[in-house]
Order: C-alpha cells, then sequence, then structure tokens
C-alpha cells in the first residue's frame, strides 16, 4: 500500500494536532509515523505525517476535503504528496567530483530517492561518468561575460526537465541573485567547511594552520547572501596533529559527500521546513534508508 505524506506549516495555536489525526482517521487514513515542532520564539507550528490510505482515498480526495482545516489554521503551507515518487533533480558539478559520484552511487543503488534528470557542468571532465549512468550530460561554458546567458540555459534545463531541485554538487560558480529568488529553497549547496567557521577557497589549509581538532561540512540552501542560507544538514570529523594537510582534504571530502546526501535525502522526503533564516529537519523515520536500499 501507498504510503502518503502531509506536511503543515501555521501559526501555533491549540488543536492543530487534534484537528489533523481526527482528519486523517475520518479519510480512512491510518498514521504510521509524525513528527512536530511549535517554535516558541516565531510562534510557527510545523508537522509531517506519514500514513496509509486505508480507506482509498486519493491525494486529490485528500487535499479538497482539507481546505477547510487549512483556511481554519492560516496554514502557510498544507502539502500532500506521495513517498513514492521520486522528485525531478538536478546535480551540477565544476571539477571535484566526489560528491557527484556519491550522489550517483546513492541513487543507483536506490538509498537516494530521486530521479535524476540531467547533470549540468561548466567543464567536460565528468561527461562519461554521466553519459555512462544513461543521465543526460550539459555542459555550459560560465564566463563574466556570458553568465547572464548561461544561466539563461540552465534554467532552460531546469523547465524542459520539470527538475523541482537542484544539487550543487560543488559547483563552483557563484549564482546571481535572480536565479535565487528564482529557486528559492530549491537549490541545496554543500560547504567544505563548517559554518560559520573558515570561508574562502581553501578552509582546510587554514584549519591545519590553526590547528583545528575537528574539520566538517555544511550543506544550505542557496541564497542571494553567500554561504549564508538556512542550514539543513552538518557533521564533523576530528584530526590530529600528525596529519597533514591533504589527510584533511581527504577527510573532508568523506564528509561533504555525506552531508550533501543527507540533506538532499531530507528535503526530498519533506522533513526540512523554512524557518525564516534557520530551518526546522525532522529525523528520518527508523528503516527509512534500509526500506529504500531493498527497494
Amino acid at each position: 500500500m501507498t504510503t502518503f505524506a502531509l506536511r503543515v506549516q501555521c501559526p501555533s495555536r491549540r488543536g492543530i494536532v487534534a484537528a489533523l489525526a481526527t482528519f486523517l482517521a475520518d479519510q480512512g487514513c491510518n498514521i504510521v509515523d509524525s513528527a512536530q515542532f511549535d517554535d516558541r520564539d516565531t510562534g510557527n507550528f510545523f508537522m509531517r505525517m506519514s500514513f496509509l490510505s486505508e480507506g482509498g482515498k486519493s491525494l486529490d480526495d485528500l487535499r479538497e476535503a482539507f481546505a477547510p482545516i487549512a483556511d481554519t489554521f492560516e496554514m502557510e503551507e498544507a502539502e500532500f504528496f506521495d513517498e513514492s515518487v521520486k522528485r525531478k533533480t538536478i546535480l551540477m558539478v565544476s571539477r571535484f567530483g566526489h560528491c557527484l559520484n556519491d550522489l550517483l552511487y546513492r541513487w543507483r543503488i536506490g538509498a537516494l530517492p530521486i530521479d535524476i534528470v540531467g547533470v549540468i557542468s561548466n567543464h567536460m571532465d565528468y561527461q562519461k561518468v554521466v553519459v555512462n549512468h544513461d543521465i543526460p550530460f550539459h555542459c555550459i561554458r560560465v564566463t563574466p561575460e556570458n553568465k547572464a546567458e548561461a544561466e539563461g540555459k540552465i534554467m532552460d534545463v531546469v523547465d524542459d526537465t520539470g527538475a523541482e531541485l537542484i544539487v550543487l554538487a560543488r559547483y563552483m560558480q557563484i549564482l546571481s541573485d535572480r536565479m535565487c529568488q528564482q529557486m528559492s529553497g530549491r537549490i541545496i549547496n554543500i560547504h567544505h567547511s563548517f559554518l560559520p567557521s573558515f570561508k574562502g577557497a581553501n578552509p582546510y589549509k587554514q584549519a591545519f594552520e590553526r590547528g583545528v581538532k575537528l574539520i566538517g561540512a555544511t550543506s544550505h540552501y542557496v541564497t542571494a547572501d553567500l554561504d549564508e542560507g538556512p542550514i539543513i544538514e552538518q557533521d564533523t570529523v576530528r584530526v590530529t596533529h600528525s596529519q597533514s594537510p591533504a589527510d584533511y582534504v581527504a577527510l573532508g571530502r568523506d564528509v561533504e559527500a555525506a552531508v550533501l546526501s543527507r540533506a538532499v535525502h531530507a528535503h526530498v522526503r519533506g522533513r526540512v521546513f523554512l524557518n525564516g533564516d534557520k530551518t526546522v529537519v525532522f529525523p528520518a523515520s527508523p528503516g527509512t534508508y534500509a526500506s529504500e536500499r531493498m527497494g
């Protein structure tokens, strides 16, 4: 039986959980997983529920029946979706391929529930890798002179494929404010540092020179403010005085790949909510990754 999900965001008030649970029960649905958060600082309420439509109601039936409840609670977001439908995704990469290769591998074994509809790069380095996965490859060169034209071509690919998400898998070009606004909440980046620390082109060298004991990576939504978008996922790895900058890079790349894949997974499963400059990220339910690998 297909598992559906409902995610809502609205001002916090008494009775929301009871109303949602009662609605689903009345519609012949059985809740199998639920998570909620009441942000007392902002007055926002967030909730995500997975459920089985045991009474045979379709998503359209549920959306139509739910409309009065959404109005009653002044919901900014009330989204029903089929968890088995994979989100169409564009990957973008430059010349560092570790995140791209990791995403392709996880996608191939079924551990990452996305439909990769294309890979865009400003170089040809990974054309063969991508084509060997039977995925369309688009090389769109970017220079200071043609930046607007290049972004237009990128958006043409997004529109033509119906992509709902762009993942910057170490794509080393800064996106324009216009594109960031046009794709707000739908572009995920990986930053090779544990933000908001060592910024710049070579954070691992800076970390090495400072003798840090932890290095890490940060995945966030892209906004017009460079590397300042709402953070989705972060992780670190311990390092010691006996390791070299090259060791830092190798360890850092492993962390980057893992952090990016977890951020993408959370987004496409509808577990991430924007909350001002921050995010609310609900954890995956037990067995999620194992069941997707088996599927």
